[in-house]
């Protein structure tokens, strides 16, 4: 009994283990696809296809773009092995870039 009990608890353990390398690794592609935007918006290019040709093509269904200004900010779902918890978190990203 202590051993299926046991096998659970790390198969539990692994998944949230998972969702939490899944969504660190989420802020980081958010980061990346912020920045794209904003380098786009300075140099007057598409902002959401710089996003978009920034990210992986998992990430492309589960993003949305929203520039204010010289701000572009990208917000991102990440996968998760737990669909109730997957659409509850969210991301957001923001990057600045300036003109000289």
């Amino acid at each position: 009994m202590e051993a299926v009990a046991g096998i659970a608890a790390l198969l539990l353990g692994g998944l949230l283990c998972f969702q939490l390398l899944a969504t660190g690794y989420s802020a980081t592609v958010a980061d990346g696809a912020a920045a794209a935007g904003a380098v786009a918006a300075v140099r007057g290019e598409s902002v959401e296809a710089a996003v978009h040709r920034a990210l992986p093509g998992w990430a492309r269904s589960r993003v949305s773009v929203r520039r204010a200004g010289d701000s572009v900010s990208v917000r991102i779902r990440p996968p998760s092995p737990f669909p109730v918890l997957g659409n509850r978190i969210t991301l957001t990203s923001t990057a600045v870039a300036k003109s000289k």
